[in-house]
């Protein structure tokens, strides 16, 4: 009886030298015995299992006893090293291959060629492709080809040998879709990825359920989620796998409200939600401030048994926090017992953009201090959380530490933070200089941090340069001209707001209408600026005129100079409607002045916290202050 241990680190390096060995073994037999068929048969099923480490070692049992493997026996060894990597001795059962004259098989080659590109190796699979006659008449020999170029990367190989097995009249099959279509990963990718989908129905493939799901995720990829959903919409029987990737793909493209509607549609349907179901719901309720209905999310993944899933406890942090509700947040990373980059990253960021940056700067060194190595993605956070905070000496220290002590290399969303850290502590010439010493070329949002600093202090003849450096980059992006046309407002400056004006109607822009929305009981009540629309309009325009009438003189003929904004209506809402002591907007655009001004005010006359998150930060009014001190 053999005793098959298990697999780990150092028995793959001791299975290198066992080949060896076995090897040598079997080249010294000359009169091999004839193989049993109970060898095949045992390799079969512990590669089926995925017991590949004990495939191999019974392997080795087998050369040892002096049977002779055959064709049957290649392909569950060689699927055994390629999935514990063991290129050496992938090649040496390579070599046994040829010296048994077992070579010229369809399913070894196929199986050699699978083997080198689960190595990344897929060159030497191309050559034993090449060196094959039988194998470019063969689909399954194509298929293994096409999904390991694409694997690497190298999609436009793949599209060659699709192009070769249409010429050559080798039938494609869901295989060969199933290797291409991943290849198409950007937008530009969108048109290739349709030529595809064309492909696959005019093959008869449109109704298999593996290719329909792979082409709604290539969609999503591709950010096309109304071809998504149109194909979603189609799928007859929807499993799991279809309800995930479109809720995913709505997710990831910002479509929060989509997001809770399908859900609620695939909790109708009787379908099961699973974690990765959750992470793209719970990702919604972040955008969308929509904390009720996270509550609830975070009830059923206690109840479903998910509680200690990593992924899930991660986005539960970053929906808390980006609901406004900092201390549930934390509550919940301090309850993680193990603590991953993403945690830790989620907290900082929380902290960030709530104003307190000096906790996300403790929360940092704390982070280095267990031994975590940073990267890009959390130095991001820790400098948002130093430029608004003011933080201007720790952040530029944390930048100048990122290749210094990690290794890592600032990109242009590093620079656009260290701009707007200079920029807001005024420090603009320096913040320039940024800019110019830059070693990559600075993009739209390096140039608009320049122009939001120049706002702030009203720095006319820096923000000309800064304007017309953003829109040659991103000219269609109607913050900068708003940006600059209200530095033009404060500086008196009105023929500058009319060139403003021109040149936005010459390019046919046009400004994103200002909303805010406030959530209750579960549902979502949304505002625009002078919106009269909803329901209780008379009531809540009563409100606010009371709550106009609690604001001091001096700021009160600011308020009044401008229209009602979103904010103001949903604020006046919330307090008709709400019991309780917090609450929490939500607003599209970054707040103005006036309104600043205007919920400072009230939050000293009404035993209530209100959170405003717009958007760039969070905004908390308590007690006729603000946490962002003014400095937003």
């Amino acid at each position: 009886m053999i005793i098959l241990p298990s697999s780990n680190f150092h028995e793959q390096q001791n299975l290198v030298l066992s080949m060896k060995i076995g090897y040598f073994l079997q080249t010294k037999k000359i009169a091999a015995t004839a193989i049993d068929g109970k060898w095949n048969t045992q390799l079969r099923e512990l590669s089926k299992q995925g017991l590949y480490s004990q495939a191999l070692i019974l392997y080795l049992h087998m050369l040892r006893s002096g049977a002779t493997p055959n064709a049957f026996t290649f392909p569950f060894v060689l699927k055994s090293s390629a999935a514990l990597s063991l290129k050496l001795s992938g090649t040496q059962i390579h070599c046994h291959i040829v010296k048994s004259g077992c070579h010229s098989e369809p399913f070894i080659q196929t199986a050699l060629i699978s083997m080198y590109c689960g190595f990344s190796l897929v060159d030497h699979a191309y050559n034993v492709f090449d060196e094959s006659p039988e194998a470019r008449r063969l689909t399954v020999c194509y298929n293994a080809l096409i999904s390991g170029y694409v694997r690497k990367t190298r999609l436009s190989n793949g599209l060659v040998f699709l192009s070769e097995m249409r010429m050559k009249g080798v039938q494609l099959n869901a295989v060969t879709i199933l290797g291409l279509v991943p290849g198409c990963t950007v937008s530009t990718h969108l048109d290739l990825g349709m030529s595809l989908h064309c492909l696959a129905l005019k093959s008869g493939l449109g109704s298999d359920f593996s290719v329909g799901n792979c082409f709604l995720s290539m969609y999503v990829r591709c950010g096309s989620v109304q071809m998504a959903r149109k194909l979603f919409d189609e799928i007859p029987e929807k499993g799991l796998i279809t309800w995930n990737a479109m809720i995913s793909g709505y997710s990831q493209n910002g479509h929060g409200m989509e997001v809770l509607d399908l859900y609620q549609d695939m909790q109708t349907s009787g379908i099961f939600p699973d974690e990765v179901t959750l992470v793209g719901v719970l990702s919604s309720c972040a955008n969308l401030g929509a904390q009720r209905i996270g509550r609830d999310l975070e009830k059923k993944i206690e109840n479903f048994g998910y509680g200690s899933n990593t992924f899930l406890n991660n986005a539960l942090i970053n929906m808390y926090a980006r609901c406004g509700n900092l201390s549930k947040a934390r509550a919940i990373f301090d309850a993680v017992p193990e603590k991953s980059l993403v945690s830790w990253t989620a907290i900082i960021g929380g902290y960030g953009m709530h104003g307190q940056g000096k906790v996300s700067v403790e929360l940092f060194d704390q982070m280095i201090g267990t031994g975590i190595e940073p990267d890009k993605a959390v130095f991001v956070s820790v400098l948002t959380a130093c430029s608004h905070a003011g933080l201007t000496e720790k952040g530029l220290d944390y930048f100048f530490s990122m290749e210094k002590n990690y290794n890592l290399k600032p990109n242009t969303e590093h620079y656009s933070c260290v701009v707007d850290l200079l920029g807001r502590a005024g420090q603009l010439s320096k913040a320039l200089d940024i800019i110019e010493l830059m070693p990559v070329k600075p993009d739209g949002p390096v140039w608009g941090a320049l122009l939001g600093a120049c706002k702030i202090h009203k720095n006319v003849e820096l923000a000309k340069l800064a304007f017309d450096k953003v829109v040659q980059l991103e000219p269609t992006n109607i913050g900068y001209y708003v940006l600059l046309s209200n530095i033009y407002s404060e500086a008196n400056d009105m023929e500058g707001i009319s060139r403003i004006r021109v040149m936005m109607r010459e390019r046919g822009i046009r400004k994103d209408p200002g909303y805010s929305y406030i959530e209750r009981e579960g549902k979502v009540h949304l505002f625009m600026a002078g919106d009269e629309s909803h329901p209780q309009a008379k009531e809540i325009y009563n409100m606010y005129r009371k709550l106009e009438g609690l604001v001091e003189p001096n700021n009160r003929a600011i308020s009044s100079s401008t229209s009602v904004h979103s904010e103001r209506l949903a604020i006046a809402f919330a307090l008709l409607n709400s019991t309780e002591e917090e609450i929490c907007v939500i607003k599209n655009l970054r707040i103005c002045a006036d309104c600043h001004i205007f919920v400072k005010s009230v939050s000293k006359f009404v035993n209530f916290e209100f959170i405003v998150r717009d958007a760039t930060r969070f905004h908390h009014f308590k007690d006729g202050s603000c946490s962002c001190n003014d400095f937003w």
